[in-house]
């Protein structure tokens, strides 16, 4: 099978390792960086390049590029899917990117189905790209109502193969209500949790909850303003309630209520406890 990568940053560069590493498969790169393109080929992430990205000799195509990119790249190469290819996209929204791409792909007779590869580092770009990225990881998949049987068994075996660990199928809406509360909501707090202006001088005065909290404000700007305006409205609802319920905190210290600030803290205490002893994947 020929395999197209778009765009070689630091998910699609480990997708192109994890396959050239993993299968039998033959990948062909594409990356708007001349440099980024002789570098995967010469450490032998891809095969050869894509002619300006053209997709007609892929049996199966990869995006790995911005939501705003991604749109770009499908109506532009449109017309030059192979009759029946699979192209997966690995954007961290799905609404905005399934809607323009199911119908494009119905009319030009190739399968879509969203992806979102559920990992990564605080770093971007092909050179801190890995074969072992996604070892144990989850692969999101958010197929259309209907969607071919044998297509999706074929593609949970094949990110089974680049080392996810789970695949899980949903909808393009609970994804990206779930994707605003479990990450992006997340790295809003990070990103204003680490301003604080004593946060410099941590060092000492921190077991590790420091580290934690502040891990993923060292965010790719770019592409999280990117995928926080296209979720914005399932952002927003997140954003409001946190501030609610921090809300509770502030008023129950303010007003030296010890019981109420008690019972907060238990709370917080037996959720976390409660989804601990929940399975993850049934």
């Amino acid at each position: 099978m020929v395999i197209g990568v778009i765009g070689l940053g630091l998910i699609g560069g480990s997708m192109a390792r994890a396959i050239k590493l993993n299968t039998g498969n033959k990948v062909l790169g594409w990356d708007i960086s001349e440099v980024v393109r002789y570098r995967a080929k010469l450490v032998g992430a891809v095969d050869d390049f894509l002619e300006a990205g053209d997709p007609s000799e892929c049996d199966m195509v990869i995006v790995a590029l911005y939501p705003t990119e991604t749109m770009e790249y499908m109506k532009a190469q449109q017309d030059h899917f192979k009759k029946g290819a699979i192209v997966v996209d690995c954007c961290g929204i799905k609404t905005t990117i399934c809607e323009m791409a199911l119908p494009i792909a119905r009319e030009k007779g190739f399968q879509f189905v969203g992806g979102h590869p559920m990992a990564g580092i605080e770093r971007s770009g092909f050179a801190f790209s890995k074969a072992d990225l996604f070892k144990g990881a989850t692969m999101i998949l958010t197929p259309e109502k209907g969607a071919d049987l044998t297509m999706m068994n074929n593609l949970s075996f094949f990110f089974r193969s680049l080392g996810f660990g789970n695949l899980q199928i949903t909808t393009w809406q609970e994804h990206d209500r779930m994707i605003a509360y479990t990450s992006q909501l997340a790295h809003v707090v990070s990103s204003a949790y680490i301003k604080n202006d004593l946060s410099h001088k941590y060092k000492g005065f921190s077991a590790g909850s420091f580290q934690d909290m502040t891990r993923v404000a060292k965010l790719n700007e770019t592409m999280w303003t990117a995928l926080f305006m296209d979720n914005r409205e399932y952002l927003l609802e997140e954003v409001e309630q946190l501030i609610t319920r921090l809300t509770t905190y502030k008023e129950a210290i303010e007003k030296e209520d010890d019981g109420t600030l008690k019972q907060l803290l238990k709370e917080g205490r037996e959720k976390r406890q409660a989804i601990e002893e929940e399975p993850e994947f049934e």
